[in-house]
């Protein structure tokens, strides 16, 4: 029973993030977006295995850096330098994962578009 409590609540954090943090509402739609131009261009299998993985990464990254965030305003309300730090570091990993995802897109999807036109 505990082992499916476990998925009522990560279903939950899940929801709770696309519900209220507009970074996922955009970074939803930004995968949205990247599943239908896969659809569309016909990607391979390895293709999908690559932006699958893509959008697992951004998105994941997202949903700590949020709870991150979320867990230090509650510890340390206001500024403070070390929690900033923290922060800047989270968010940092999240710019990595998208930077290096839109790179994957760039070398996936913009080959096909050129053999369209």
């Amino acid at each position: 029973m505990k082992f499916l409590q476990s998925f009522k609540h990560a279903g939950n954090g899940i929801l709770l993030f696309f519900l209220h943090e507009r970074n996922g509402q955009v970074q939803l739609v930004a995968a949205l977006g990247a599943i239908g131009m896969g659809w569309f261009l016909k990607v391979s299998v390895t293709e999908w295995i690559l932006i699958t993985g893509c959008i697992t990464a951004v998105l994941s990254l997202e949903m700590l850096n949020t709870a991150i965030e979320k867990l230090s305003d509650v510890v340390i309300p206001g500024f403070h330098d070390g929690i900033k730090t923290v922060k800047d570091i989270a968010a940092g990993s999240v710019l990595l994962s998208a930077a290096a995802s839109l790179v994957t897109g760039i070398l996936i999807f913009v080959p096909k578009i050129l053999k369209l036109l």
